[in-house]
């Protein structure tokens, strides 16, 4: 069955310091990114290199995590439906943002690097094989211009321990 999805959300701007935009260091890039029925709100900023706050998310760093946590849920589908029992997943995505001269940029690339552990041995290949078909069906990955680039280790999980 197709469909249609539409998200809705809420940006509200908290950095006027009085002066408003006057001047580009008047001004701070605090914002809050919340929706309807989300349990808590993301405190967003820019980046720090441009006059952000480090410690809120910058879009940048969540459009990473989007890349990277659609990946993931979609090679857990995938997975499933080809019988690798994944017992852990971990990711440390990495992506690089060029500058255009302009005041603009645009990310070029982005590098996956999910771990995955499965339940023994024998799904080893299959696991590590179903990274394409993953990429194929997530819908983050398919919505960019710039290549997303797969890294992926599968190892055997540990055994649980027997006392």
């Amino acid at each position: 069955m197709l469909g249609t999805h539409h998200y809705t959300l809420e940006v509200e701007w908290q950095g006027d310091r009085g002066e408003g935009t006057s001047n580009y260091r008047a001004y701070s890039r605090a914002h809050v990114v919340r929706a309807a029925g989300k349990l808590h709100d993301i405190a967003g900023s820019s980046d720090r290199v441009f006059h952000g706050d480090r410690e809120r998310w910058n879009p940048e760093e969540l459009l990473l995590a989007a890349l990277s946590e659609c990946h993931m849920l979609s090679y857990l589908h995938v997975a499933t439906r080809h019988g690798v029992v994944v017992r852990g997943y971990t990711d440390a995505p990495t992506g690089t943002m060029v500058e255009d001269g302009r005041g603009g940029g645009a990310f070029t690339e982005v590098v996956l690097r999910p771990r995955v552990e499965v339940a023994d041995a024998s799904m080893l290949d299959v696991a590590c094989e179903i990274h394409a078909e993953a990429s194929e069906k997530c819908f983050i990955a398919a919505s960019v211009d710039f290549p997303v680039h797969h890294e992926p280790t599968v190892v055997v999980a540990d055994a649980p321990v027997v006392e």
